[in-house]
């Protein structure tokens, strides 16, 4: 009987004990816990704020185009911090329409009808660029202006413009080589220069054909994309910057560079000037050789040692200043753009998080320009031409511009899920 009752005494004291420990370790666990919660809880408002700020930024920099005074024969086109000045091109430099693109583009986005009101009246600055057959940039000038207005509303105005600058733009098209003539300059050297930008003209031709029923428009640019296809791309689907053709034969003299390292370099904007055109030109034609060109100068892209962390390409892949050379955002908005696109015809998900990668990365204060700069642009750290030591580091408008369509995209992709 005594052994039974100092087996239960040490039973209850051991209980006891037992019971007093848990409730020490539950309420240590209930602090961590909370603890946790707590901090998730600080991280998630610290992101928040982030968040919100850079929306705050991007709001302002939206503003700063309002703030720009209108000005028929001076479009923005770059800044440069040390003259703080911006620097302005007329109505005949290939970059003049980006400009009134991004008005259009944030009146999309915005619903602000000031964006819209300014957007029409720097696109008619832009109207006698019709004529100028002397360029080959036609797509570039006249559809990044009026056409993102037609995206707008139907308007006939426009539409006569687009088809005239198409039939101005087709005189520069050779049926001996299959390409529209890029550069009139460097004659004695070039004898017909096409250059892998020349791709991103073709939407004009592809839209005019759709508003006039005139398949010329069509044919050219499927000529000219097909020729491009063949004779632009090396067997690891990067691409050569210019090939020079025989204005006679037709056949290939020469592929050289004249904005990368070297001819032999992956210049980043010239990848992405084929990585869009190409998924460009198969939107309108479904010709899925286009397609695979895009999705295989893309995995180059993606897939090189030196692309940067964030998303963002060096100026070029091939520089040997690597890590310390300079960056291209344009190069970076032009892909995340054309990526996702590419989402919309493949259901690989690495177009869509290769876009919301460079996204993500774009908005923060890293590469938004701050308050502190009085010019009308968003973005910091585009690479112009490196080899002219031109627009070197410095925010440049067809960044923004391409940077504002991939989140217009981004925004449909989301509400289509």
């Amino acid at each position: 009987m005594y052994h039974n009752q100092v087996n239960g005494r040490f039973l209850i004291v051991n209980t006891r004990i037992f019971m007093k420990k848990s409730c020490l370790f539950l309420s240590l666990l209930a602090l961590i816990f909370s603890s946790m919660a707590c901090k998730n809880d600080k991280q998630r408002t610290s992101h928040e704020e982030m968040g919100q700020d850079t929306e705050n930024l991007l709001d302002m920099r939206y503003k700063m185009l309002l703030k720009y005074p209108v000005d028929s024969i001076g479009f923005p086109r770059s800044y440069r911090y040390k003259s703080k000045e911006v620097h302005k091109v007329p109505s005949k430099d290939w970059t003049s329409g980006f400009f009134p693109g991004n008005l259009w583009r944030i009146y999309q986005l915005t619903g602000d009808e000031v964006f819209k009101e300014r957007a029409a009246k720097w696109t008619s600055f832009i109207e006698k660029e019709k004529f100028n057959d002397g360029t080959h940039d036609m797509g570039f000038k006249v559809f990044c202006s009026f056409g993102e207005g037609l995206k707008v509303a139907s308007n006939d105005k426009y539409e006569a413009v687009i088809v005239k600058s198409a039939q101005t733009l087709a005189t520069r098209f050779v049926k001996n080589v299959g390409c529209i003539r890029s550069w009139d300059f460097n004659k004695d050297i070039w004898e017909f220069p096409v250059i892998i930008d020349n791709m991103m003209n073709l939407e004009l031709l592809f839209e005019a054909t759709m508003i006039s029923g005139d398949s010329t428009f069509h044919k050219i640019a499927v000529s000219h994309a097909n020729t491009t296809l063949k004779n632009h791309f090396r067997e690891d689907n990067s691409s050569y910057h210019v090939v020079v053709y025989d204005t006679i034969s037709g056949k290939v003299k020469d592929k050289v560079t004249h904005q990368g390292l070297n001819a032999d370099s992956a210049w980043a904007r010239g990848q992405a000037w084929g990585i869009y055109g190409f998924t460009m030109a198969y939107r309108y034609t479904g010709d899925h050789r286009y397609l695979n060109q895009a999705k295989s100068s893309l995995n180059f892209y993606l897939n090189h040692q030196n692309l940067r962390e964030d998303g963002i390409p060096y100026w070029d892949f091939n520089d040997p200043n690597i890590p310390h050379a300079v960056r291209d955002v344009s190069a970076a908005s032009i892909v995340a753009s054309a990526c996702y696109e590419l989402s919309k015809y493949d259901s690989d998900k690495v177009y869509e998080q290769y876009a919301d990668k460079v996204l993500s990365t774009l908005m923060s204060e890293e590469y938004i320009l701050g308050p502190d700069i009085d010019a009308p642009f968003i973005l910091m750290h585009s690479t112009g031409n490196w080899p002219n030591n031109n627009e070197m580091d410095e925010p440049i408008v067809y960044s923004d511009y391409y940077f504002l369509e991939a989140l217009q995209r981004k925004k449909v992709f989301e509400t289509s899920l």
